[in-house]
C-alpha cells in the first residue's frame, strides 16, 4: 500500500471529489493542506461554484486540464459512480480516503478500479503519508500499518 500511496502523492495534479462547502470541515482543511505543498488541486462538488478560491468542477470529466489523480472523500455509494466517471475521463490513479470514521472505499468500487486498470489506494487517510505530518496522523498511520500486516 505505502508504494501506491507514494505513487498517488508524487503526483501534484489532483482533484478531490466530496470537498465540503464548509470551511471548517475536515475535506476542507485536507485540501488547504495539500495546496500548502505545492499539488494543484481540482476541487469537485457538484453544488459549489468555487471552494478555496478554485474553480469547482461538478464532474471528474469536466476537470480541465486533465487530473493524474482523484482522491474521494465521498460514501461509499457515491465512490461507486465516482470510480466509474474516473475510468470515463481516463484517470488511472484512485485514493479511497478512510480515516477515523467509515470513508470512502467501497468493495464495488475497488474491484471495479482493479477491473478497469486503475491503481487504487483503498481505506488510509493521506495525511498518513505526508513527510511531517502532525503527530496524531503519524501515529494513526503507524497504527494501521501494524494491524494490517
Amino acid at each position: 500500500m505505502r508504494e501506491l500511496a507514494e505513487d498517488f502523492l508524487a503526483h501534484k495534479r489532483l482533484a478531490m471529489v466530496g470537498v465540503s462547502r464548509q470551511p471548517q470541515d475536515f475535506t476542507r482543511g485536507l485540501f488547504r493542506e495539500l495546496c500548502r505543498r505545492g499539488y494543484d488541486l481540482a476541487p469537485v462538488n457538484p453544488e459549489a461554484a468555487e471552494l478555496e478560491g478554485r474553480r469547482c468542477f461538478a464532474r471528474v470529466q469536466d476537470i480541465a486540464p486533465p487530473v493524474d489523480g482523484v482522491l474521494l472523500l465521498t460514501s461509499p455509494r457515491v465512490t461507486e459512480a465516482v470510480v466509474r466517471d474516473c475510468a470515463e475521463a481516463g484517470v488511472r490513479r484512485v485514493w479511497m480516503h478512510q480515516g477515523a470514521g467509515v470513508g470512502a472505499v467501497s468493495e464495488a468500487a475497488v474491484r471495479f478500479c482493479q477491473e478497469h486498470g486503475i491503481a487504487v489506494v483503498a481505506g488510509w487517510c493521506p495525511y498518513m503519508f505526508l513527510p511531517e505530518a502532525g503527530w496524531f496522523h503519524r501515529l494513526h498511520g503507524w497504527l494501521r500499518r501494524r494491524r494490517t500486516r
